[in-house]
């Protein structure tokens, strides 16, 4: 207990208990829940704690060694170091890194304790529903221990490590209890200094704890977690920063864990870009790694029974050792009949291309919906039919050619549920296209919600949405007018290539697809004032 060097609260609850062994007898029950409170109230980390690195160029180094790119992130992390830095015993902000599968989350949490030289530890909360894995279960139960929090300051050795948290946004309850609520007092600043575990029932002050959440949907964190973080986003790589990473990191890597040597197997960069293209269609790496795993594998095979070995390997040589191009990368191919649009969709694991099938039958303009569809894509459908039957002859078509027949509106793939306004835009120009029979441009994309008179409104998710335009070798973009600052914001490199419209009604978008004409230049009837906070997503 003496050399414990514990707080007034923790010393004086483990006098009493010490009072309690000496008088429990050892063939007790009670003597061994005694002495193993006893041992984990000694055990943990009350006083000590690791030096943090204070030379800021050094941390940068760490973080730029382990990461390629992500140099937004890397700032924020280097000034919470010079807060720190600056001033200890400062409060700082919990960080939480919400992006697609794949980018780099987790590894950049090992990356910041590295930086800081802190210990690190990560609590997966993937499915836990028990409010005592936070909190710990009190003593009355039989096999009773802290809560997880505490177990990992106890492995750690030090009360300020970097304490990951882990798929934040995958937490559950049900009637064992809310861990998101339990978790309130572990990431509030002003609460965390007197962290009461249910085991230990003494308070343990977390204040030197750097927290690090990871998620990949933020809506689904509630909302009190969300107001005491401060979130940054990781957005999906593009193709060519993949390149850098599979040479740079994975491929290294995995040469390692498998036994290889570099001539065994190598890997150039038009080799790296045909199996991004060809066999992954993610956001992140996680991947693209596998595919480089599945290499190694072979050449390991190889090596092992003195066959000859890959070595260099070429594009040609891709179908007969990773099989089959898995992904189409000719965009052609699905939009080359009327009625297919590519519209821009945001997921949880990052952009994509989300297409659209419009067909017509004789009928009374009925319509049908397919693709598991949720509630506010079907009114988005609806909306666009109307307003395309109210304005039939500016878009070339007729009152009665819409009356005269049934549409039949698909969204695949069909097993994946889909919902949301921002693909109002695309849906219209998919009708457009089937009723005109005219095809849609297969290097254009688009995003936007429409509303009843043909307004297009602002969108979220722009950042994903321009990634996913990118890596896909698409050339334009047609996005609402007010989404113009989302644009502006990002880095030359996402937009490399790219050419913008950004269109305030729909009359604009069916020039810039439809028409021979240019799009109109943007009017004056409504101020565009480029912060872009559209909600919607799709």
């Amino acid at each position: 207990l003496d050399s414990a060097h514990l707080p007034i609260e923790a010393q004086e609850r483990a006098e009493e208990e010490m009072r309690r062994l000496r008088t429990t007898p050892v063939e007790s029950p009670e003597y061994s829940v005694l002495r193993n409170y006893l041992d984990w109230l000694t055990t943990l980390p009350w006083s000590k704690s690791t030096p943090d690195r204070q030379d800021l160029k050094v941390a940068a180094r760490v973080l730029d060694h382990d990461h390629y790119g992500l140099d937004e992130v890397k700032e924020r992390v280097l000034e919470f170091l010079a807060v720190r830095k600056l001033k200890p015993e400062h409060a700082g902000s919990i960080l939480c890194f919400a992006g697609p599968p794949g980018v780099g989350k987790t590894s950049l949490g090992r990356s910041i304790a590295r930086a800081m030289g802190r210990e690190f530890w990560r609590f997966s909360l993937g499915g836990l529903r028990d409010e005592s894995e936070i909190k710990g279960h009190r003593r009355t139960y039989i096999g009773a221990l802290p809560g997880r929090i505490m177990q990992g300051l106890k492995a750690c050795g030090s009360n300020n490590p970097v304490i990951m948290l882990d798929e934040l946004d995958k937490l559950g309850s049900d009637f064992r209890g809310d861990p998101s609520s339990a978790l309130l007092e572990v990431l509030d600043p002003e609460q965390n200094h007197e962290f009461l575990d249910h085991y230990l029932d003494v308070s343990f002050d977390l204040s030197k704890v750097m927290f690090i959440a990871t998620a990949n949907a933020l809506p689904q964190i509630p909302e009190p977690l969300r107001d005491r973080m401060e979130v940054i986003e990781l957005a999906g790589y593009l193709n060519a920063e993949k390149v850098q990473i599979a040479l740079r990191h994975l491929l290294p890597k995995q040469l390692d864990r498998h036994g290889l040597k570099r001539k065994d197997l190598s890997l150039t960069a038009p080799v790296l870009r045909t199996m991004i293209q060809n066999y992954t269609r993610e956001a992140g790496v996680r991947g693209l790694e596998k595919q480089i795993v599945r290499l190694c594998r072979k050449a390991a095979a190889a090596v092992a029974s003195r066959r000859k070995v890959p070595g260099r390997v070429t594009i040609d040589a891709l179908p007969k050792l990773l099989g089959q191009p898995r992904f189409a990368t000719d965009m052609d191919r699905r939009v080359r009949v009327p009625g297919v649009v590519q519209g821009l969709a945001w997921t949880p694991h990052g952009g994509d291309v989300l297409y659209i099938e419009a067909a017509k039958i004789k009928g009374k303009g009925g319509l049908k919906l397919t693709g598991s569809l949720g509630d506010v894509m079907s009114e988005s459908v609806r909306i666009s039919l109307s307003y395309l039957s109210s304005h039939a002859a500016d878009f070339g078509f007729t009152f009665d050619d819409v009356t005269n027949h049934d549409f039949h509106v698909h969204f695949p793939a069909g097993a994946i549920p889909k919902d949301g306004p921002s693909a109002g835009i695309a849906i219209a120009c998919a009708l457009v296209s089937v009723l005109t029979k005219r095809n849609f441009p297969a290097d254009l994309a688009m995003t936007g919600e429409l509303t009843l008179v043909g307004e297009v409104l602002p969108i979220g998710g722009v950042r994903e949405k321009v990634v996913a335009a990118q890596r896909l070798g698409l050339k334009r973009v047609i996005l609402p007018a007010e989404n113009r600052g989302d644009v502006e914001e990002l880095k030359k490199e996402l937009v490399k290539g790219l050419r913008f419209f950004y269109v305030e009604e729909f009359k604009e978008v069916y020039d810039a697809v439809f028409g021979k004409k240019a799009v109109r230049k943007i009017g004056r009837r409504r101020r565009v004032n480029g912060n872009g906070n559209g909600n919607g997503k799709g």
